[in-house]
């Protein structure tokens, strides 16, 4: 008979993804070991393995269940009857927030790449081209002209976003000069006038 889960199971998974998160952010992939994670996280190393039962396995679970819950959020967030550049700058803010308090996530995502599976990989980034495409059919609906056989740059341009979207990590500081919320105007403002020059 198969064991049931406990009414607390995810919550307990999603707090032993964090720490591990926190673990590997901090000791880098390589460093850090399934007996220091199951320290952290205050578990047996043999409860670790049970569920996760490899170090990849672990990476590949922070990284899918942030990318999900950040993919849910966007999909909750794009409103097709929002004005166009109102769209853009929920999405984008939609982003941030979810990023509120992800570092760690973020920076194994960033570094994960040797530790996952082709097959992960690819998992992982269907998930990614998801996100984008949220920001790609947002940016188009607003400048059609991105997406001409002649000079396509929907996919530049939309990328050009997420690399401010993606470093925000970096510099931005909570209770700071700038909010999230205006960041997030920022960051469309300077997408949608700067395409207005691209030629």
């Amino acid at each position: 008979m198969a064991r049931t889960r406990a009414s607390d199971f995810e919550e307990k998974q999603h707090g032993l993804l964090l720490t591990a998160a926190s673990v590997f952010a901090s000791q880098g992939m390589e460093k850090a070991s399934m007996s220091q994670i199951a320290q952290e996280a205050g578990v047996s190393k043999s409860n670790l393995y049970h569920y996760y039962p490899s170090k990849g396995e672990l990476i590949f679970a922070i990284i899918h269940s942030h990318l999900k819950e950040l993919d849910e959020a966007l999909d909750k967030a794009n409103d097709p009857d929002l004005p166009p550049r109102e769209r853009l700058e929920h999405l984008v803010m939609t982003v941030l927030d979810s990023y509120r308090g992800a570092d760690d996530q973020h920076k194994v995502q960033l570094n994960a790449g040797p530790a996952l599976t082709d097959e992960q990989k690819a998992e992982i980034v269907a998930i990614e081209r998801r996100i984008v495409r949220y920001f790609s059919g947002a940016l188009k609906d607003i400048r059609p002209q991105l997406d001409t056989p002649e000079r396509p740059l929907l996919m530049p341009v939309t990328m050009s976003l997420f690399g401010m979207m993606n470093w925000v990590y970096m510099w931005f500081k909570e209770g700071g000069p700038i909010s999230r919320q205006d960041y997030a105007k920022v960051a469309t403002t300077l997408i949608l006038e700067g395409v207005k020059s691209v030629k």
